[in-house]
């Protein structure tokens, strides 16, 4: 329910996740999820991505989704000529990113990892990395690192699509 604060609309369940979040990061995470307290999540593909992909706009080849929750952009971008990694390192939303997907029709072109972003050495390079909303739900300080792993995850040739929640300074989310 969302309540005015002043100027700002308050929803007190991202409050508390928030709360959750700013407690342990990983940690809180995996609460959320825990806890089935995942605002973010929309329970469908981001409608640009299927659009990006209905139109053809997206680069084939290999593609990555950080933070790629329960997935659903993941199997929305996979086809024949995209194979897509989607990565979470929270366990409880890969098990429900795997479940959601189970029977896909185009099961053999996407997995799922659970995997830290900052740490995981992928196999190859990506072509494609889509970024909704990781970004901007890490801590300010660890944004130059992320653009550093995105450089070096991403192809010289390859592309970053991105969809970013207001980072500026104000207060009712994302969670950082």
């Amino acid at each position: 329910m969302l309540i005015e604060e002043g100027s700002v609309q308050f929803n007190s369940e991202v409050h508390r996740m928030q709360q959750l979040v700013g407690d342990e990061t990983s940690g809180g995470w995996e609460s959320c999820w825990e806890q089935g307290l995942t605002p973010w999540d929309l329970g469908h593909p981001t409608p640009i991505i299927l659009h990006l992909h209905q139109t053809g706009a997206l680069p084939k080849g290999r593609a990555l989704v950080p933070g790629c929750g329960s997935g659903y952009d993941v199997v929305a971008m996979a086809c024949s000529e995209r194979y897509v990694v989607g990565l979470d390192f929270s366990h409880t939303a890969n098990e429900k990113a795997v479940e959601l997907s189970s029977s896909s029709p185009n099961s053999s072109y996407f997995t799922f990892l659970k995997e830290d972003f900052f740490t995981w050495q992928p196999p190859e390079l990506f072509d494609l990395i889509f970024d909704y909303t990781f970004f901007c739900a890490i801590e300010p300080e660890m944004r130059s690192r992320w653009a550093c792993r995105v450089q070096e995850m991403l192809k010289p040739d390859g592309e970053l699509v991105t969809l970013m929640f207001p980072i500026s300074d104000h207060a009712g989310g994302p969670p950082i």
